[in-house]
């Protein structure tokens, strides 16, 4: 089972680490959201289910992530965006593409 990149798990860190900081009204991301932040910042295998809820995450999210972006909003005040990070985002997306099978 394939581990995420290095650039990967900074990501996620960085986002556990921005979230910590935050007022509780402002720290995005569910339980689920959480738990593959911690999965990834600590470079567990993933499975190929892993992998491909990854894909859908991504693909649900990204239409806001990109609104939001284009909004100037940041990991610190952009809801989507801290979620999207904690998901490894936006450095997963062609790994997890290289590492799904079909």
């Amino acid at each position: 089972m394939p581990v995420a990149p290095a650039n990967v798990r900074q990501t996620a860190r960085r986002a556990l680490e921005v979230r910590k900081t935050l007022p509780k009204s402002k720290q995005a991301g569910t339980s689920v959201g959480l738990a593959r932040a911690n999965q990834l910042a600590k470079g567990e295998n993933l499975s190929q289910e892993t992998l491909k809820r990854i894909k859908s995450f991504i693909a649900r999210h990204k239409p806001n992530y990109q609104k939001a972006r284009s909004q100037g909003k940041t990991i610190k005040d952009g809801g989507v965006i801290l979620a999207m990070a904690l998901w490894g985002y936006p450095g997963i997306s062609s790994w997890v593409d290289k590492n799904l099978k079909s």
